[in-house]
This record gives C-alpha cells, structure tokens and sequence, in this order.
C-alpha cells in the first residue's frame, strides 16, 4: 500500500469557477485545509465528480457553457453524495428556494468566510458520513456475530457491505477532526446475542 500524503487525511474540494484568477484564489485560502482541485468550466467539474470522491464544491454560478446553474442540478440528478457552496456574484433570488445546495456566499468573498464555509460543511458531511457508517456496521457487526465466518465469507453482499463501511468510515475519518471517541462507544455496544 502506498504512504498516505498528509492530503489523503484531508477532506477533499473542488473550486469550480471560470475566472481562473477567483479559482485560485479559493484554492489557495483552502490550502492545508483540504486537498483543492480546481476547474475552470462546468463539463470539466462534471467528470472530475464522476471519476473522485469529492467532499466538498465550491460552485460559481454563471459560467460560459455549463453554467453552475446546470451543474447543480446535473449533481442532483447524479444524488451527489457530498456539499455544495455556491460562491457567486449573483444575487439571490426566489429561485434558490428550489436550487440543491447547501450553503451560498455571494462575491467578494473574505478568507475566512470562506474557509468557515468549507469547515462547516465538511463537519456536517463527516457525521452524515459516520451516520451511514454505523448503519451499516451496525448490520455487518451483528452478521459477524451470529453467524459463521464461512458462511458470510460466501455472500457477495456481506463483502460488499463491509468494502461500505471501510469507506465510509475512511471518509469520516478525513472529513471529522477526531471522530475515534464516538467510533469506540460505536465499537464497544455489544450487538451479540447473548
């Protein structure tokens, strides 16, 4: 296995806006905060967010093209499992009332707002995460318990729930600063029968 980079412990962003400038100046004020990709056209952030996991997209709104607008509701469409931070220079409107995205800041943005943004919404994303993670490891910890190791070694949708969990709980782990007291009270319930 590869030696993880501080970046694969960081949650992970993308900066989509056409002004290349704007781009990079949000990619560098995330700079030890996340691991930053940054695209300058809509089709492009697309098929990054096809290809990655990403946590968290920080989405201009007009944009030649594929507008941020389409984006939005391409990720929609998809059931994007991440957040989204419209940063633009459009003033909202009634229309947000419909649009999917979880927070909005509107150009110029300061520093600080912006990294407080992307901390806030990793958090929230990273107990989403850890929710679904103790779902589906409450599921797994309780096959394991009732059930011979042999028997669950030949189910295709027991190796894939725990693959799941082993994500899912990777994922938590970037997103939360130090989520492992709640992991350990998860760990310690003990799910067996008795």
């Amino acid at each position: 296995m590869p030696d993880q980079t501080e970046e694969d412990n960081l949650p992970r962003a993308l900066v989509v806006d056409d002004e290349r400038e704007v781009a990079d100046a949000y990619a560098l004020r995330l700079r030890g905060l996340c691991d930053v990709r940054t695209t300058y056209a809509g089709d492009t952030a697309l098929e990054i967010l096809g290809d990655e996991e990403i946590d968290i997209v920080l989405l201009d709104r007009h944009m030649p093209g594929l507008s941020g607008d389409e984006v939005l509701a391409e990720l929609d469409e998809r059931e994007y499992y991440g957040r989204i931070v419209m940063v633009t220079a459009i003033d909202p409107g009634f229309d947000v009332l419909d649009m999917p995205f979880d927070d909005y800041l509107c150009k110029p943005v300061e520093r600080e707002d912006v990294r407080a943004a992307v901390e806030q919404q990793c958090a929230v994303l990273g107990y989403e995460t850890l929710g679904a993670y103790f779902q589906i490891e409450a599921k797994r910890s309780v096959l394991e318990a009732e059930l011979p190791a042999t028997e669950l070694a030949d189910r295709n949708d027991y190796r894939e729930l725990a693959d799941r969990a082993e994500q899912l709980r990777r994922r938590a782990n970037r997103l939360l600063d130090d989520p492992s007291e709640l992991l350990d009270t998860f760990d310690a319930v003990g799910r067996e029968g008795r």
